[in-house]
């Protein structure tokens, strides 16, 4: 279309020029004729002299084309080996023409743009090398620590201080290992180490694997969980990774919920562009003021002081659905609850 309209443009401009140019032609040959009496053969040299300059004119334009369709041939070959990874070749040598300043420029730029891709390709192979180092190291030790405590908690004759204490010991142990597990997949994402592959497939399944591990906590807070879906909705996103999403939304909202005569309702809903998970619970909800802050890393609302946690799930979240294509928002006030909307592309 764009090119298109630009030889239409030029089409036009040439008709301008060339009809200005044969009213001035005319207007000369009438000029010299009326000044020389009416002479034919003032006439008839005035017009060689001007068909000749015609001539010339039109062979330096045919040459001017030719030269900026050379140039563009050129810098379009300049570009394709630039996006294929070829090596450049000086194919306009070393001039002081327009078109060699500008193949030597976009060479130097292709060379920096490699130079800088592979230092960012080492720079994130180290990086992945060190994420796998923190989280092999790690693990065993935390295992270590969580099996000999359970095997510690066992042992006949313990004080109840002391099983206390083992307790305590465990349940630390296994917050430090999630909290290990979320960092390391937060660097992952960052990162760019993880791909995340999103497909179409149905969200029933997604939803209903996200709940099932909640429902034991949410259950055991006399919460309800309630599902709306149409099995056959479906929505573009990775299966895996987005149900990590969806229960860092539940797992919320089983913390934050009511102790008793709580609840958690599910809806969603397919439009054409995207499918709309709601998450919708009665907890105590979030001030409009922290609406945006509360999917930043590390953030802890006021509210959530007395709630343990890091500040890291939804962060995941949105990291997670940004990578898929999709978003996600929340509408909440304090003491109605909120409702988290994720939003998924449905093409």
């Amino acid at each position: 279309m764009r090119k298109r309209i630009d030889r239409r443009r030029w089409s036009f401009v040439y008709a301008v020029y060339g009809v200005l140019f044969v009213l001035l032609t005319a207007g000369y040959i009438g000029a010299i004729t009326y000044f020389t009496g009416f002479d034919t053969a003032v006439g008839w040299a005035s017009l060689l002299f001007v068909l000749i300059l015609l001539m010339l004119i039109f062979a330096l334009v045919r040459a001017m084309q030719a030269e900026t369709s050379d140039s563009a041939v050129t810098l379009n070959e300049i570009v394709d080996r630039a996006i294929s990874g070829r090596s450049q070749s000086r194919d306009t040598g070393y001039t002081e023409s327009a078109a060699s300043a500008l193949e030597h420029k976009v060479t130097r730029y292709v060379e920096l743009s490699s130079s800088n891709e592979h230092k960012l390709e080492k720079e994130k192979s180290r990086i992945k090398a060190l994420i796998s180092d923190i989280s092999h190291q790690t693990k065993t030790p935390l295992s270590n620590i969580i099996l000999y405590s359970g095997l510690l908690e066992e042992t006949p004759g313990l004080s109840e201080e002391a099983r206390g204490h083992v307790a305590s010991i465990k349940d630390q142990s296994a917050k430090l290992d999630w909290l290990i597990s979320s960092l390391v997949k937060m660097s992952r994402l960052e990162t760019g180490i993880i791909a995340i592959r999103a497909d179409l497939a149905p969200v029933l399944d997604t939803i209903t694997l996200a709940v099932s591990q909640v429902y034991a906590a949410a259950e055991q807070k006399g919460i309800e969980v309630r599902i709306h879906c149409d099995s056959g909705v479906q929505a573009r996103h990775d299966a895996k990774w987005t149900t990590e999403a969806l229960f860092n939304l539940l797992e919320n909202a089983v913390k934050y919920g009511k102790p008793s005569g709580g609840s958690i309702t599910i809806t969603v809903q397919a439009s054409e562009m995207f499918t709309r998970i709601d998450v919708a619970d009665n907890g105590t909800g979030i001030p409009e003021g922290e609406w945006n802050d509360i999917f930043k890393r590390f953030y802890r609302g006021k509210g959530a002081s007395k709630v343990e946690g890091i500040g890291i799930g939804l962060y995941l979240t949105r990291e997670i659905l940004t990578a898929e294509g999709g978003y996600i928002k929340v509408s909440s006030a304090p003491g109605e609850g909120s409702v988290f909307s994720v939003f998924l592309p449905a093409l």
